[in-house]
């Protein structure tokens, strides 16, 4: 019955509930509203699902351990019965498997940050500091901005979007990247790329890293208008996207580590930035479900269980 649940928790988690989110308007929708709420969400999904997985993994190995009641034994009883104990784990071995997805998060985390830490190398030799704009300009003819996140984060322009951009559209395009780098999006995305990189294939792992993505774009558009107007920020995205300005166009930009203003969903954002204004509502509601999501294959499988006396 336990690995029933948790190969149920698995195929929703991981196919089923993905493939909704993505596939229904009115769900996409509630969550651009809140994209950073979204992009938990996500993340919140690939955390249960990894949880889920470890859990059946050791049912499946080890399936005369215990004998949980699953969510039943949360139920009041009324028959004559001990009270009611949390069951017990191996939990050293739950840790070790802890321990070891931990080990492969910070690898890819490390690897990341040896990467932009070499892009910043280049860049402070080849990039001149435009002090008006608080940002690092390439002598490029291809209209690129970006911004490198870390301990030491830039802002970089090409010489090619300061000549197609208005003051306005650079100020919008400028705000954006600050978004990224206030919001520290490079740690929502290490998940998300982490869980792609492990589970490629699943729907859960090839959908939440493009929409996690999308999320955290949306995230800096909203931190960009409250110093913007929509219809300027919404201009220097179409700008941007016509001219083929990619976070990797211009000389040592690197794509894998850097967010681009016009290198994700450049029409769903538009679309939205269109709108007179998100749906904020239930808000309390979509933070229940984002902190309940990682603990509840625990109380499928391992939720207090009562046992008799002798």
């Amino acid at each position: 019955m336990t690995l029933a649940l948790l190969g149920l928790h698995l195929a929703v988690t991981g196919v089923l509930l993905p493939r909704r989110l993505v596939g229904s308007a009115r769900l996409r929708a509630r969550l651009q509203a809140r994209p950073a709420l979204g992009a938990a969400l996500w993340l919140a999904l690939m955390a249960s699902f990894t949880v889920a997985l470890v859990l059946a993994a050791h049912h499946a190995f080890d399936p005369a351990a215990h004998e949980p009641a699953g969510l039943l034994g949360l139920l009041p009883h009324t028959d004559r019965l001990g009270p009611v104990v949390p069951h017990t784990h191996d939990w050293w071995l739950l840790a070790a498997v802890g321990g070891a997805l931990t080990a492969v998060l910070a690898a890819v985390g490390a690897r990341a940050g040896r990467a932009r830490r070499r892009h910043r190398a280049v860049l402070d030799l080849v990039a001149v500091r435009d002090r008006r704009w608080g940002a690092l300009v390439l002598e490029h003819a291809r209209p690129t901005v970006y911004c490198l996140p870390g301990r030491r984060s830039r802002v970089v322009l090409s010489r090619g979007a300061l000549r197609l951009l208005d003051e306005r559209q650079l100020a919008a395009a400028v705000a954006h990247e600050h978004g990224h780098l206030r919001g520290r999006h490079h740690l929502f995305r290490l998940p998300a790329d982490t869980f792609a990189l492990l589970l490629g294939p699943l729907p859960l792992a090839r959908l939440g890293r493009s929409e996690v993505a999308l999320l955290l774009e949306m995230a800096a558009d909203d931190a960009a208008l409250r110093s913007v107007s929509r219809s300027e920020l919404a201009s220097a995205l179409c700008a941007l996207a016509t001219s083929g300005a990619t976070p990797g166009a211009a000389p040592g930009a690197a794509p894998g580590d850097a967010f681009g203003v016009a290198s994700t969903g450049v029409l769903d954002r538009v679309r939205r930035l269109a709108r007179p204004g998100g749906d904020r509502r239930r808000r309390l509601a979509w933070g229940l479900v984002v902190s309940t999501l990682p603990a509840l294959p625990y109380l499928l499988a391992c939720a207090p269980y009562p046992y008799a006396y002798p």
